[in-house]
């Protein structure tokens, strides 16, 4: 049963503003870029871009998929804008930016997924702004190994794939996605590059207990996963999956102090929490438990 939209106390965050949000919103309109801040209508857009720091989403705004938690529309997209990995390149240069986030709609109407441009755009940050650091969030590319190596190979700081939910609920709000496929890419991107922090991020408050939030931690744990995410899901709106619950910070504080214990490097779990929150500081943490665990 799904439970009233009325938020709860924790939830109340300062109304977006302010003259570095101004000058960021400024920014992605002039250059025509998508972030998923306003196109996922992320609860945090005030406090992110404040701190100037944002996560931008390559390939369009359309998604080819339609999974029921997701606010970005559903379609058919047009062609792809080979000339947007300079232009976010640019912006990230302009913007000084230390750390970025890259990520897209699914776009399964490509013969490789997209895999490409998120390459180009890592290579094109890198080049620009050799001092930004690039954390890529990436669609399941269908499986194909040789796409994940593309973007691996490209050399972002940490390749992060979200499983969002888990096994049981999985098929009713990633229809298009398979639960296996997901872990199976984060296991690879170790095979791949053995040095590379990896990360996913799930929601909860869509029908799950306990116990699987738990189980689905330890399966990523199981893929050699380094950080995780974990936020409370909001729905956007009546046409999307019903809320089931909210969870309690407490509640989010245990899933912490557990995926702590599995041995992730680092946990932000909370009712904000959402995948590329404070990312640079979860990089942070990564990076000093690998070279402490390397000496």
């Amino acid at each position: 049963m799904a439970v009233e939209r009325r938020l709860p106390e924790w939830f109340k965050v300062p109304a977006p503003g302010g003259e570095d949000y101004m000058d960021l919103r400024k920014k992605f309109r002039t250059a025509k870029l998508n972030t998923v801040c306003e196109e996922a209508a992320c609860p945090n857009i005030g406090d992110c871009w404040g701190r100037r720091t944002a996560t931008f989403m390559i390939l369009g705004d359309t998604c080819t998929r339609a999974c029921s938690y997701c606010n970005v529309k559903t379609g058919w997209p047009g062609t792809v804008d080979v000339g947007e990995p300079f232009r976010l390149a640019t912006t990230v240069q302009e913007m000084e930016l230390k750390y970025t986030v890259v990520t897209s709609v699914d776009r399964d109407d490509l013969p490789d997924y997209g895999a490409g441009i998120f390459a180009m755009s890592i290579q094109q940050i890198h080049k620009l702004r050799p001092t930004c650091k690039v954390e890529v969030l990436i669609p399941d590319f269908q499986g194909v190994r040789e796409h994940l190596e593309t973007v691996v190979n490209a050399r972002p700081e940490v390749l992060n794939h979200n499983i969002e939910t888990v096994r049981r609920v999985f098929p009713k709000v990633r229809p298009k996605g398979d639960y296996d496929l997901s872990l199976e890419l984060l296991r690879r991107v170790k095979e791949i590059d053995p040095r590379m922090p990896s990360k996913s991020g799930m929601m909860v408050g869509l029908g799950e207990t306990k116990a699987e939030v738990l189980q689905t931690m330890q399966d990523l744990r199981d893929a050699d996963c380094d950080l995780l995410t974990i936020g409370q899901y909001l729905r956007p709106s009546k046409k999307h999956h019903p809320l089931i619950r909210f969870f309690h910070p407490d509640e989010f504080k245990e899933f912490e102090q557990a995926g702590l214990r599995m041995g992730f490097k680092h946990v932000a779990a909370g009712p904000l929490v959402r995948s590329s929150y404070h990312a640079d500081e979860q990089h942070e943490a990564a990076i000093d438990k690998l070279l402490a665990a390397a000496r």
